[in-house]
């Protein structure tokens, strides 16, 4: 039975450390549910965009039965990193107060590396749609943002899917696009069931499901400088650029498939 996508709140109590290897420094924070997270904050260089393409992209992952960390709305209170004595981390810090999002940390993970694990034909080629789907440049060989936890495979990291929301202009051509940059995607060479998995994704995903998975997006991240538009008519455009790219799908499809020609 279809449940509404929910994603809990939590109170961030404690800055732990900074995790430099991301662009938007990305933090291990504690929460006030006594669980660790890595914390992601809206006053980085990206924004809220970078926000809303981490929910976007992560919730579909989890509705179509993939695995990746939960995401939790992460509360800053105004008063909260004021002793930290970073001036760069403490003026993040200050810009982020409000509604943030984070991921579970997964202790004691390890990067995915495709010369050590070895991902079969059907996951391969499933997170090869999903990242078509949402255009996620971001699962490369340089940077494959995937985790191996408990002998399993983990996605992280979606906050560079979604790249038409950085310009916005003309969404329903991006919409459409068969999304090139697919061809240097990490899993490529063994996702060798694209069609098969293009039916049974489609098949997943409703309209319905999409429209419920954008209405996640806190108000607060949706009012943008120089944008006219109301958070409601935000959400409407996010929604129908992820439905016709779902109606749409053979597109990018068959450019995976043909990307992967090449490779093999």
């Amino acid at each position: 039975m279809y449940e509404k996508p929910e994603l809990r709140t939590v109170n961030v109590t404690r800055y732990i450390t900074p995790l430099r290897e991301g662009g938007s420094l990305p933090a291990l924070a504690e929460a006030d549910d006594d669980f660790k997270y890595v914390l992601k904050f809206k006053g980085n260089g990206h924004g809220v965009k970078a926000l809303i393409a981490e929910l976007i992209g992560g919730e579909i992952a989890r509705c179509l039965g993939l695995q990746l960390p939960e995401l939790v709305f992460a509360n800053l209170d105004e008063a909260f990193g004021r002793t930290e004595a970073d001036e760069e981390i403490q003026d993040l810090l200050r810009g982020s107060q409000g509604i943030n999002i984070a991921l579970h940390f997964l202790s004691g993970a390890i990067t995915y590396d495709p010369v050590v694990n070895t991902i079969d034909a059907k996951k391969a080629s499933q997170i090869v749609w999903l990242d078509a789907f949402i255009t996620n440049m971001d699962r490369t060989f340089k940077n494959t943002n995937m985790l191996m936890w408990h002998e399993q495979l983990w996605l992280i990291d979606h906050g560079s899917c979604l790249y038409f929301h950085h310009s916005f202009t003309n969404p329903e051509k991006h919409a459409m696009s068969s999304f090139e940059l697919i061809k240097d995607h990490v899993l490529l060479p063994q996702a060798s069931l694209m069609e098969e998995t293009n039916v049974a994704f489609k098949a997943l995903l409703t309209e319905q499901k999409l429209r419920d998975i954008v209405s996640l997006i806190p108000d607060e991240w949706l009012h943008w400088e120089g944008m006219e538009e109301t958070p409601e008519q935000l959400r409407e455009i996010y929604s129908r650029f992820l439905i016709t790219r779902w109606n749409h799908s053979e597109l990018f499809t068959k450019e995976a498939q043909n990307a992967r020609k090449i490779l093999i």
